[in-house]
């Protein structure tokens, strides 16, 4: 790739110098600010790091949703920008469509001094995104964009034509990028299958296939088990498990999050992702205990914790108490599957519609399991974790793949939206445009805000 022939330097911090033929404009010369209310009639938007400003109905059913007072919610219109209440994480997002957004957002009007769709690779590059962390307020969950601060940066604006043509080439490579990803993706999906294939039959059917059965008379339980050996019994997690709730009262103890690899501990430290402004009203977790996400049976997952931490009090914290019938390793693959399966899910409550699909505390005791004898219980797991660690150690080589075109992607489009690639002469062929795969992000913003 050719650079330009001559640079000159710029007076921003973000951003040392671009081509010299290159303007720099303040953000607000460039940009106007909607503060338009008043249309409760409009669709409820959510801003997506993946999507960009979508209805919600378009999005998913994740989000939180304004109930009341939807005449205070901003409009947006197409083509308008949103800061969204956490952009310095992934950008600034552009809107498809019309409708309203949380008051505490940003809506930013192109003035016409710089094309869209330039400006859209702009506020996604790394050097925007650090301009963006240099505009941060507040701490934990209560940091914000301060456009105030942030319209009075100036960023690059080359000529007209100049911009096109980056958007021509940028649209051109990332779809070949975005190609070769989902080919990986689909890969992985292949995989994960084949995985969930083999842990459910080892599960539910046994180690020895060669053995007498017994059918599942019950309609809920026999739609995802069957049948059994018939030298296995039936029981129900609440026989065996008991619910803790232990809140620790005071800060200073890790925290756990209940992630699709398990639980992790967050690093408060780097204040990214989930906060809260007060940990003293988490819950403790021990060594051994499992956690489970239950207010989400969509997208929440199940692990056991090895270490001492809190987590939300929201989430549901048991043990095991069963230790002469029950093996641990055994039932965390068992409650994994109910989440990959959705089988909690036929068993939940709440309002699907509204994302809020929970397991009633009642409904998970009185869940049916099955009971293995615990010597068969540990050899099911033997026969799993072997074949369990070879297909995620395929998935990991994959993602490794992923990552580093990840990485390619996002390299490409900072150096090329800031000019340190020079794009000018590269002839652009025809090509099927690839959209980024939009995957789950646990920390998209919530569509709105009841307003007091």
């Amino acid at each position: 790739m050719n650079t330009y022939l001559r640079y000159k330097q710029t007076d921003q911090l973000w951003l040392s110098s671009i081509p010299s033929h290159w303007d720099s404009k303040k953000i607000k010369h460039l940009f106007s600010e909607r503060v338009e209310k008043g249309y409760p009639d409009e669709p409820l938007l959510v801003s997506s790091q993946n999507m960009g400003v979508v209805p919600k109905n378009v999005y998913g059913n994740r989000t939180v949703e304004a109930q009341k007072d939807l005449h205070l919610l901003k409009l947006v219109r197409k083509g308008d920008f949103v800061i969204s209440l956490r952009a310095f994480q992934g950008g600034i997002e552009y809107a498809y469509y019309q409708g309203i957004i949380s008051p505490a957002y940003t809506i930013m009007i192109n003035n016409g001094g710089m094309d869209s769709s330039y400006f859209k690779y702009l506020a996604k590059s790394a050097r925007f995104i650090d301009l963006l962390r240099l505009c941060v307020t507040g701490i934990r969950e209560g940091q914000n964009i301060d456009y105030q601060r942030l319209k009075n940066f100036k960023i690059p604006v080359p000529p007209r034509d100049e911009q096109e043509q980056i958007v021509r080439f940028l649209d051109w490579k990332v779809s070949a990028i975005n190609r070769l990803i989902a080919n990986y993706q689909g890969r992985i999906k292949t995989l994960e299958m084949l995985t969930q294939r083999i842990i459910n039959d080892y599960l539910i059917f046994g180690c020895n296939k060669n053995q007498t059965w017994q059918k599942i008379s019950d309609v809920t339980t026999s739609r995802w088990m069957p049948k059994i050996p018939s030298h296995w019994e039936l029981s129900q997690i609440g026989k065996h498990f008991i619910i803790k709730k232990r809140i620790a009262g005071r800060e200073g103890f890790p925290v756990l999050s209940i992630t699709q690899q398990g639980l992790k501990e967050k690093n408060i430290a780097s204040n990214e992702g989930q906060m809260a402004n007060d940990y003293s009203g988490y819950q403790f977790v021990y060594p051994g205990d499992y956690a489970m996400n239950h207010m989400d049976l969509l997208t929440g997952y199940i692990g056991i914790s090895s270490q001492l931490g809190v987590t939300s009090p929201d989430y549901r914290v048991f043990s095991l108490e069963d230790t002469i019938h029950c093996y641990a390793d055994y039932y965390l693959l068992l409650f994994q599957l109910c989440y990959k399966r959705r089988i909690f899910y036929a068993h939940g409550r709440g309002a699907a519609a509204k994302g809020r699909w929970r397991l009633p505390a009642e409904n998970f005791r009185r869940f049916t399991i099955p009971l293995p004898p615990i010597e068969e219980q540990k050899e099911i797991v033997n026969k799993i974790k072997p074949i369990q660690l070879k297909l995620e150690k395929l998935i990991q080589g994959i993602e490794q793949k992923i990552s580093v075109l990840c990485e390619l992607r996002a390299r490409l489009i900072s150096d090329v939206v800031t000019g340190k690639i020079d794009v000018r002469g590269v002839e652009v062929p025809e090509f099927a445009p690839v959209e980024e795969e939009v995957g789950t992000d646990m920390n998209e913003e919530e569509v709105g805000e009841e307003i007091d």
